[in-house]
């Protein structure tokens, strides 16, 4: 199957010259500021450069060829030093019928702090914090519209395993995570065959989607390993590890079953939205809603700015137990679109943990300099005790600051991007 999935992707180069494609590209410089040394000793500068093309090329009336591969080179983490067919797509039309095959991208969801329902692709956790960029996923997806009505049937050959930050990266947990021993509750590994359903309604300004997913996790449990030999006591109380000796987390992924529902309402300038989840299968089946509200305010104060005003609550009913730090969050946020030639926007917002002292304020914007050139900006700020050593880790029995890991990792990165 894999084979098949690499022949789609190199199966725009076979296709006759004479025929027309659109091919678009860019590149990017990007610089990142830490305002601190990293908790592991990691550097406060980092850079990188990444390339994205993409090609749209038709092959006939009702069927197409849609291909995306991104790479980036990481100047500290080898990890982030990557490549990714984000999407590799045989797309062919008939009627109330789209079929899709090969690697794609599919985004579920309306909410801005969580991407609960969103798990077909795996995250590219060392792109984004957030969750919002995606590896490609292998598919067979079956798509069915009619008026109000769209049904979404999806076939996954395999899963993706994710990546996270090496020794030198920013933004980890205080220990590695061995991906190199990652284990899989399925015989099959990641080539288990995992299958999901998504109805969709659309009716004057109401959307709302139903969605179930049986197969691999996407999100692993991390298990700690530790070879006890390598503890240090004194007395009976841990106080060091020997030599240069790290202990790791080894990822697991479990079959799951998860049910969703993701909904947006628009009255006036008014935007209703949830999205709530129950997953079954994990180390503690749980349910997670995040829910909000968001206004637009048009031409706000007289000027040509809309300012849109949002508040959101993430809940977890694992609580403390919770592998997010969305368990009982309130976030709270601003959008500004400066309708000016620039396409200038720019987003604020602050998660606040309701039950202790933890906060993570972002801010992200862009503008264009001109046609080809564009200039993008993030500032994250995390407010939570000192970061924990790996033997603290070992030893402590408080889960409930879950950015913790993240104290030292406050940042701004700045990315100029060429379109071509």
């Amino acid at each position: 199957m894999s084979r098949f999935f690499t022949a789609l992707l190199f199966l725009p180069l076979w296709m006759p010259t004479a025929q027309a494609f659109d091919l678009k590209s860019e590149a990017g410089f990007e610089l990142t500021a830490f305002f601190d040394d990293g908790a592991q000793q990691q550097t406060r500068t980092d850079s990188s450069i990444h390339i994205q093309t993409e090609i749209h090329q038709p092959l006939t009336n009702n069927q197409q060829l849609d291909a995306r591969v991104f790479a980036r080179w990481d100047q500290q983490d080898r990890k982030r030093t990557h490549i990714d067919v984000r999407e590799a797509l045989w797309l062919h039309n008939q009627g109330a019928l789209q079929w899709r095959i090969g690697m794609g991208q599919v985004f579920w969801g309306v909410t801005e702090g969580a991407h609960l329902v969103d798990i077909i692709n795996q995250t590219d956790a060392i792109e984004s914090l957030d969750g919002d960029v995606k590896l490609g996923q292998p598919m067979v997806n079956m798509s069915w519209e009619h008026d109000a009505h769209l049904v979404d049937i999806y076939l996954l050959p395999f899963s993706r395993e994710r990546v996270f930050a090496s020794q030198k990266g920013r933004l980890r947990l205080p220990w590695l995570v061995d991906t190199d021993n990652a284990s899989y509750e399925s015989g099959a590994k990641n080539h288990h065959l995992d299958a999901a359903i998504r109805y969709q309604f659309n009716d004057k300004g109401l959307r709302a989607g139903f969605s179930i997913f049986s197969g691999t996790a996407r999100e692993p449990e991390l298990i700690p390993h530790i070879d006890p030999s390598q503890i240090v006591f004194t007395g009976s109380v841990p106080t060091a590890f020997k030599g240069n000796y790290q202990p790791t987390l080894r990822p697991y992924y479990p079959l799951i079953q998860q049910a969703g529902l993701d909904a947006q309402y628009i009255v006036g300038d008014w935007l209703w939205k949830i999205e709530t989840i129950h997953r079954q299968g994990m180390a503690q089946d749980f349910t997670a809603t995040d829910v909000g509200v968001e206004y637009t305010q048009v031409g706000a104060f007289g000027s040509t700015i809309d300012i849109g005003w949002l508040a959101e609550y993430l809940t977890d009913s694992r609580g403390s137990q919770a592998t997010t730090a969305f368990e009982h969050d309130l976030l709270l946020g601003w959008r500004l679109a400066f309708n000016d030639t620039a396409s200038s926007e720019l987003l604020a917002g602050v998660v606040s943990d309701i039950h202790h002292h933890e906060q993570a304020w972002r801010l992200k914007g862009s503008t264009r300099l001109n046609d080809h050139l564009k200039i993008a900006i993030e500032a994250r700020v995390f407010i939570s005790q000192d970061p924990l050593s790996a033997l603290q880790l070992l030893t402590t029995s408080n889960t409930d600051n879950k950015l913790t890991a993240l104290a030292n990792d406050s940042f701004v990165r700045t990315d100029i991007m060429w379109f071509f």
